[in-house]
């Protein structure tokens, strides 16, 4: 797999081909190869898989949803919509869940130190990381709202450091 085959929009705007598969039983039957996308649905799918980030604000945790459910359903009509909509998912998935998480986790923990007073001293601590991992989400909507106008004008977009892991898993 190229690079670029990834990153470039098709310009392909050919109809589903059928094609013939032989059954066990000598007779055939029909399948039908998914039609690609578009240029301009291609770009709308991409921008929407970024945008979906906006998701989050109202509901918490369906913009995640919605990218991978993006990605699950064209991934087999357009690689470029494949790609873009896998790193919107994993720039989520990292930013936001993530974040939430390591929230979760660092409260836990200064909340069971508390018992033996340890944790007390670090309620300063845990409230500095509290400011710092509450930024994440921030970051991820600026982050998501750019790419999805990005690949709205038809630009290759890619998430610092998700966008190789992105390109790797597909």
């Amino acid at each position: 797999m190229n690079e670029e085959e990834v990153l470039n929009v098709s310009e392909s705007t050919s109809e589903a081909t059928p094609s013939r598969a032989p059954l066990s039983n000598g007779a055939s039957h029909t399948t039908y190869q998914p039609q690609p996308l578009s240029p301009s649905d291609e770009r709308t799918w991409a921008m929407l898989a970024h945008l979906s980030v906006l998701l989050n604000l109202v509901t918490g945790f369906l913009g995640v949803a919605a990218a991978l459910v993006i990605y699950l359903v064209y991934k087999e009509r357009s690689r470029y919509v494949a790609y873009q909509s896998m790193q919107a998912f994993l720039m989520q998935l990292i930013l936001w869940a993530g974040g939430g998480l390591l929230i979760g986790a660092i409260w836990a923990v200064t909340g069971a130190l508390s018992a033996i007073l340890i944790g007390i001293l670090l309620i300063p601590i845990a409230l500095i990381l509290t400011f710092i991992l509450l930024l994440f989400p921030l970051i991820a909507i600026v982050y998501g709202v750019v790419g999805g106008v990005q690949c709205s004008s038809g630009e290759d977009f890619r998430y610092w450091l998700i966008g190789d892991m992105a390109l790797n898993l597909f």
